[in-house]
């Protein structure tokens, strides 16, 4: 079988994951396909995976209680984890609000191969953006368990870059995320 090293050597990067995490319309999917065509167009061998993607396909059975959100998020390490291990760089957006399982993935992808950024931005911010109208959707009661709001959130506090999009351009965040992957994962 082909190794991790062969692949990083063939691919010219070292491989794992940059995980965002962070409220709904906090800009981690913006971010992370910014930062995924920043990788790509610099050469690098990359998957990015959005957690509303996978909620329609590979966990599309799940629902949004903390055990399906435990869930969720298990089965985006595990998919995360096989393509690092294939040599890809790894751009990962869901909302993952249990710090558990992002210290899970840490320590399946392994640390020195994650990066954990947390993508914020002010209450405010977040209903006044809404991409999805869950905040209305939430206001108006007919939605619970909104993450953030009757539902929790775990920051992961120091252990993780923190992006605030309310003050923090795109190609900013990127360099910001490059530039700490490459400093703790490498080139």
């Amino acid at each position: 079988a082909t190794t991790r090293a062969e692949r990083e050597a063939r691919n010219g990067h070292a491989s794992g994951v940059i995980w965002l995490t962070g409220r709904p319309g906090a800009g981690k999917s913006t971010i992370a396909k910014a930062l995924e065509r920043r990788l790509y167009d610099e050469g690098a061998q990359t998957m990015l995976l959005d957690g509303d993607v996978l909620r329609h396909g590979l966990c599309g059975d799940l629902a949004f209680s903390a055990e399906d959100r435990r869930e969720n998020i298990r089965r985006a390490g595990e998919v995360a984890r096989l393509f690092a291990e294939n040599g890809q760089i790894v751009v990962a957006a869901f909302v993952s609000p249990y710090r558990r399982d992002r210290d899970r993935i840490r320590d399946l992808v392994g640390p020195e191969r994650f990066v954990e950024v947390e993508v914020t931005a002010p209450e405010d911010v977040l209903l006044e953006r809404d991409p999805k109208g869950l905040y209305a959707r939430f206001a108006r009661g007919e939605i619970t368990g909104l993450t953030g709001m009757d539902a929790p959130y775990e920051s992961p506090g120091t252990d993780a870059l923190i992006v605030d999009t309310a003050v923090t351009p795109v190609e900013v965040a990127v360099d910001r995320i490059l530039t700490a992957w490459r400093a703790s994962v490498g080139p």
